[in-house]
């Protein structure tokens, strides 16, 4: 799996999410409960994964909509 996106805003996450399921791509939210840990303060970033094989798929999916994707 690879790291398509990285944000502590966790509407983008949801944002990235949907736009991902609408061409098929399936998406793996990381760190979404760390927020226990920095007392939620939104400090600590949250991950979306997909697949190897979508990585560059999804990161041009995610361009074309305003978003910044992981490197």
């Amino acid at each position: 799996m690879k790291e398509v996106l990285r944000t502590t805003d966790p509407t983008q996450i949801a944002f990235a999410t949907h736009l991902l399921n609408g061409e098929g791509i399936a998406s793996f939210p990381l760190d979404v409960h760390m927020s226990v840990l920095d007392g939620s303060l939104g400090i600590l970033p949250q991950r979306l994964m997909v697949a190897d094989r979508d990585h560059f798929l999804a990161s041009a999916v995610l361009r074309e909509n305003g978003m910044e994707p992981s490197r």
